[in-house]
């Protein structure tokens, strides 16, 4: 028997006992000093693979992140982790992650039989992972410099070093998103209510369907997208003058400030399918029947119309975060929010990041989701020689099937999760992570 054959048998077998392989009863692993804290995933029988998976993110709870469970019945053990400053944004100090990535990453190289660690990066925890590697990678000069709104610390030095990594869906920064989520029609801060109404992505003027798919005119994306880099650069530079005042201690707090952005619920491309509709050149597209086709894919999308009321609200429509929040990890220099980012003036940003990193590199975009030209810009600027990519057909975020989107185009996107997760799991399984 060949060894390709006998590769291709193993993996036939891990796939289809992957319900005897699910995890049951993942094991609790608090960390110490920090907040920090994790759920170990292993097979419930079976054989565990040499190669683990670490999966966090800025704030989020991963402790149950989906692929914990998928990749624990494929026959990893998986490490999913909740950060110092899980479920709150205001108290994030964006560079202090890699830390608590370094305690898994510690954690996991004390486990038996492991040998090889992959880094998760799903949606914020791209960012998040990318930051930590590259950092690993290069050093603290990576993270440093005039050209950075904040600082990482010299703590992190020497920090133990990934062997691949794993994007899902990954976003290109807290910072991006951010940027192209803020309403450019404020024209005053302090009153979020006075507006140019010629830049009001909600005016069906301009273009917005209450009901749909909204179609905006060359003309007003492109000085839309402009002062969106512009408010930014304002808020930026209001951020910068107030971090002075508590320095010089001419604050009304000697360590951190306050600071409410209003109306951030105007991020084009959840309302507009021609924003950032896909590839810009053919990929390889996972189709529901797990074949792979390369073509060039468009995201299958629905729009959300809801925004329009979202982003004149307190609850939904405001971040509430302080000087240091605001400064590492939901802010960035541009020029234009879709064209001319700074990438590298944030420590939070994928695509600055990914262009340091060499270790293997497998990236996956969500079909049904926006992220799909973001995804194809990450791989296209990694610096990692064995790289790859494809898309999900059907995935919404969260990597399970996207129901309205089948609704609009008719096809069923059921085996979405499957799809994905048998791939990584083969991806691992190659010769790369031996």
């Amino acid at each position: 028997m060949s060894l390709s054959i006998m590769k291709a048998t193993a993996l036939a077998l891990i796939f289809s006992a992957s319900g005897a392989l699910a995890q049951s009863n993942p094991r609790y692993i608090p960390f110490e000093p920090s907040a920090t804290k994790g759920a170990l995933y292993t097979p419930d029988s079976g054989p565990v693979s040499n190669v683990a998976f670490l999966t966090i993110h800025r704030t989020s709870n991963f402790m149950n992140m989906i692929g914990t469970r998928e990749l624990a019945k494929r026959g990893f053990m998986v490490l999913g982790m909740n950060p110092r400053s899980d479920n709150n944004e205001a108290i994030v100090n964006f560079e202090n992650v890699a830390l608590d990535i370094k305690q898994g990453m510690t954690f996991l190289r004390k486990q038996p039989g492991i040998t090889k660690i992959v880094l998760i990066g799903f949606s914020g925890g791209g960012p998040a992972t990318t930051f930590y590697q590259a950092t690993a990678e290069k050093g603290v000069a990576y993270c440093q410099g005039p050209n950075k709104l904040t600082q990482c610390p010299d703590s992190l030095k020497d920090l133990p070093k990934a062997d691949a990594m794993l994007l899902l869906d990954a976003h290109p920064g807290n910072t991006v998103n951010g940027l192209r989520s803020l309403n450019p029609a404020v024209l005053d801060e302090n009153d979020p209510n006075k507006i140019d109404s010629s830049l009001d992505p909600f005016d069906i003027k301009n273009g917005f369907n209450p009901d749909g798919h909204s179609v905006y005119s060359a003309d007003f994306l492109d000085r839309y997208f402009k002062a969106q880099a512009a408010r930014m650069n304002r808020l930026i530079d209001k951020a910068l003058a107030m971090r002075e005042a508590v320095t010089a201690g001419k604050a009304s707090a000697t360590d951190d400030m306050p600071f409410i952005v209003y109306r951030n619920r105007a991020r084009l491309m959840d309302f507009s399918m021609s924003v950032h509709p896909g590839t810009v050149h053919p990929q390889k597209l996972i189709k529901d029947d797990g074949s792979i086709s390369t073509e060039m894919v468009k995201s299958v999308r629905v729009g959300l119309a809801q925004n329009a009321k979202l982003d004149r609200t307190l609850e939904n429509g405001t971040m509430f975060l302080t000087l240091k929040s605001f400064l590492s990890a939901n802010a960035i220099r541009a020029k234009d929010s879709m064209v001319d980012i700074d990438w590298c003036s944030s420590n939070n940003s994928t695509p600055c990041a990914v262009r340091q990193i060499t270790v293997p590199m497998l990236i996956a975009a969500m079909g049904g989701h926006y992220f799909v030209a973001d995804n194809e810009i990450h791989y296209e600027l990694a610096a990692s020689k064995d790289k790859d990519f494809v898309v999900i057909e059907g995935a919404v975020h969260g990597q399970t099937p996207c129901e309205a989107c089948s609704k609009l185009t008719g096809k069923s996107y059921a085996n979405a999760t499957k799809n994905l997760y048998d791939y990584v799991a083969q991806w691992a399984h190659g010769d790369r992570l031996k």
